[in-house]
């Protein structure tokens, strides 16, 4: 049975950084891909980055190009996002998925509980 979890989640000023880590276990994810999403409150769940766990080139969001940096640490079976440059838009809670390389990430039916971001203006 596949598990994600999601962890580093908390309250940071704008301007800070924070890197979230979601652990990975049940399965080999080697034709995986994982993703981030994020949703705000009233908003719906929108897509962040997501990665091949075998490598490849990553994928983000407009709205976080150039500030978060999504990557695997294979010894440590986690998907790392790490979040510079913050803004109060930020604030979200953030979930980590996981999903076949050849389908969408936003097909993806493996999901994390989330872990919330809070950012301080």
């Amino acid at each position: 049975q596949v598990q994600l979890v999601e962890s580093g989640g908390g309250l940071v000023q704008a301007g800070g950084s924070l890197r979230l880590s979601c652990a990975a276990s049940g399965r080999s994810f080697n034709n995986y891909r994982m993703g981030w999403f994020r949703q705000a409150p009233g908003n719906e769940r929108e897509f962040v980055a997501s990665i091949t766990w075998s490598g490849g080139t990553p994928q983000y969001a407009d709205s976080v190009k150039g500030r978060f940096t999504i990557s695997r640490d294979h010894a440590k079976n986690t998907i790392d996002l790490q979040m510079d440059n913050l803004s109060p838009a930020d604030t979200a809670v953030y979930y980590c998925n996981a999903g076949p390389s050849y389908a969408s990430i936003a097909a993806a039916k493996c999901w994390g509980r989330g872990t919330q971001v809070t950012v301080s203006s």
